[in-house]
């Protein structure tokens, strides 16, 4: 079966989700999965749930575990310099049909990752490897490029009315 280009991206609530929604489509038809984060480090809850799939399921984290405003910090570059030439290796491999980048447009907007460089990802991939790229701010060259491109847009948000983050629904 061919793979794909798919981006998930917009100010809406749901990239990462349905990232992982697909993930769970994909584990189920027996295929074997690879989710690296930019930008993360933590147990969040959708880590803790992975680590119970069998070897089909492979995650890893590529952030510091601090939530980066303005400059990533040289350790936060370092990190997703380091995790951008794992991905490289993954999808020269070839050995997962399903490859999620989440927040992959959030490190191109912060320049751990240059555009050309996310773009040659889509180049290497082996031909049967589905690629999801998450995050805000997808550029327009990558969304010109990918095969399918879904904008979640916010509508209403209760961020707004100053509700945090939720362990099993937001983190």
């Amino acid at each position: 079966m061919k793979g794909y280009i798919q981006i998930y991206t917009g100010n809406g609530k749901g990239k990462t989700t349905a990232a992982l929604g697909l993930a769970l489509r994909r584990l189920g038809a027996g295929g074997r999965v690879f989710m690296g984060q930019f930008l993360k480090q933590g147990d969040y809850s959708e880590i803790i749930m992975l680590k119970n799939f069998d070897s089909r399921m492979d995650v890893e984290q590529f952030g510091m575990g601090k939530f980066v405003r303005g400059k990533p910090s040289p350790e936060e570059i370092k990190a997703g310099r380091e995790g951008y030439e794992r991905l490289k290796n993954i999808l020269i491999k070839g050995e997962h049909d399903l490859v999620i980048i989440d927040e992959g447009n959030i490190a191109v907007n912060l320049g751990i990752v240059s555009e050309q460089e996310m773009l040659e990802l889509f180049e290497i991939k082996a031909d049967h490897v589905e690629v999801v790229i998450t995050g805000r701010g997808a550029t327009p060259a990558m969304m010109e490029r990918a095969d399918l491109v879904t904008e979640m847009k916010e509508i209403k948000h209760y961020y707004k009315t100053g509700v945090t983050a939720r362990i099993g629904i937001e983190k």
